[in-house]
């Protein structure tokens, strides 16, 4: 198949080049596109190099399936003009997510939903793309009341300033720009994104109306409290989730073992747990730490890591775009 990567220059282009090279999809052509500033430029992919070309070059050759990952203007201007010239746009910015009528997917979710009439795909927060793969499987055997998460975010969701900050204050450099308010180094900031009008983070806002969204619960009880820390391997989540059935501990962890995606580690006597110094570079969820709430009936406490930059992001767009071929809908 003929492809492209939109935004190809960036973090997330780069990671989604890597996993694409390592996907073993038949790509006859990939193409290459970034800022106007960036064409031109050579990128090595797959022991070759290519130039980087325009949006507008891309558009013109056509090819089946475009990765955008350029941000949300890029997004907004040109996911559009790809669909209407027949292309399929697989866009992790957020600017399509929340659109009705636009599939939001997590393929070991709801792959199932996807069609040969959609031609914008949103690729979810990275957040929300760990947590629901394990909702998903505690909400089809259990069913869910109530969900609590707390973010403890890599820098690197930011992007490669936020890993320029961090090693400049590493150095005792204090002259260079900060993306964020504070200093990273040695620190938490709970602050991922912007504050809205109620004064949650659009960051905490995208996990609560994403996840109710994927697991189709539009009345999904959740909420969300988004944390960067100084670490760049991936993200955590500390979870707590009321079912609507009671369980027992040794049924949650043979599901959550069982499920697609999911790599359980909990065995607290060896100190196995989840951490995202061990799932960097990977492509799986992790969970562990899962014990009984004392304090509420029918609930748990959970522990969930992922690297955010795979399956948080170009992972799960390649994943949604291997579906899309082995199915026939491109």
């Amino acid at each position: 198949m003929r492809i492209a990567v939109v935004g190809a220059t960036g973090l997330v282009g780069q990671k989604m080049l890597e996993v694409l090279s390592e996907s073993k999809l038949p790509i006859t052509e990939i193409l290459l596109a970034a800022s106007e500033r960036s064409v031109g430029s050579s990128i090595s992919y797959s022991g070759s190099d290519y130039t980087v070309l325009s949006l507008q070059q891309v558009l013109e050759a056509k090819p089946q399936v475009a990765l955008f990952s350029a941000g949300g203007e890029v997004s907004k201007e040109w996911a559009a003009k790809y669909a209407e010239a027949g292309i399929t746009v697989i866009d992790n910015s957020s600017t399509w997510r929340m659109i009705e009528g636009i599939p939001l997917i997590v393929p070991e979710v709801n792959a199932n939903t996807l069609t040969d009439n959609d031609k914008i795909i949103a690729n979810p927060n990275c957040s929300t793309i760990q947590l629901v793969v394990v909702l998903n499987a505690l909400k089809q055997e259990f069913g869910l009341e109530r969900v609590v998460v707390s973010t403890y975010q890599s820098i690197t969701g930011t992007g490669v300033k936020a890993i320029h900050q961090m090693a400049a204050e590493r150095r005792g450099d204090d002259a260079i720009d900060k993306v964020y308010p504070y200093t990273i180094d040695r620190n938490c900031i709970p602050h991922c994104d912007v504050f809205a009008d109620d004064d949650y983070t659009k960051e905490e806002l995208k996990v609560i109306q994403e996840s109710r969204k994927i697991l189709d619960e539009p009345g999904l009880r959740i909420t969300c409290t988004a944390v960067r820390v100084p670490v760049v391997g991936g993200h955590s989540e500390s979870v707590n989730v009321e079912l609507s059935r009671d369980f027992e501990i040794e049924e949650i962890r043979n599901l959550l073992a069982a499920t697609p995606g999911l790599v359980l580690q909990d065995d607290p006597d060896h100190n196995i747990y989840p951490m995202p110094i061990t799932a960097h570079n990977t492509d799986l969820v992790y969970v562990g730490r899962i014990r009984r709430d004392l304090s509420q009936v029918n609930a748990l406490n959970m522990w969930i890591v992922a690297d955010n930059l795979r399956k948080g992001a170009a992972t799960n767009a390649v994943q949604i775009l291997k579906h899309l071929w082995e199915n026939d809908l491109i």
